[in-house]
């Protein structure tokens, strides 16, 4: 059934609105520039996969770092096996906490990064330890930054 429209307000409010939305749809269909960045996107991406295997791998990172940092300092063998099970537990503790927070910052540079995918533009890093601590597997590759247990605390 055809509608009849009752006034020229209403022919002009549809017209504004398809008119509108012609222009959106030609905004958003424009090439981006051959320059853009996706390292945002790149490391929410990475933050999101790898900040849950964080968590899961906390209690043994920090195992390994307080085994590493044992044979560093300069204590007596008392002291040493004193630190061994409150420093584990520590340890282990801080490593599962930085992994949420690598995955929180993850969810908030998500929707920033696709925002800045088609500039030239990037977002500084919400929680740069991830990109500078040392992890059980880091590699690095063209579509992520692969580092999976990140040892947060040393």
């Amino acid at each position: 059934m055809i509608t009849v429209f009752r006034s020229n307000l209403e022919r002009s409010t549809l017209r504004r609105c398809v008119v509108s939305c012609a222009a959106l749809l030609w905004v958003l269909s424009i090439a981006s520039p051959a320059v853009a960045s996706p390292e945002t996107l790149r490391r929410a991406v990475s933050n999101l996969l790898f900040g849950p295997t964080d968590v899961v791998l906390g209690p043994i990172v920090g195992a390994r770092s307080v085994y590493y940092n044992i044979q560093d300092i300069d204590d007596t063998p008392g002291v040493r096996i004193a630190f061994i099970i409150p420093g584990v537990a520590w340890n282990g503790a801080m490593c599962m906490a930085g992994g949420v927070l690598r995955t929180l910052t993850g969810v908030l540079e998500f929707i920033p990064g696709l925002i800045l995918l088609p500039f030239e533009a990037d977002m500084n890093a919400l929680f740069a330890p991830p990109g500078r601590a040392d992890a059980l597997i880091d590699e690095d590759t063209k579509l992520l930054e692969i580092k999976i247990g990140i040892d947060y605390v040393s």
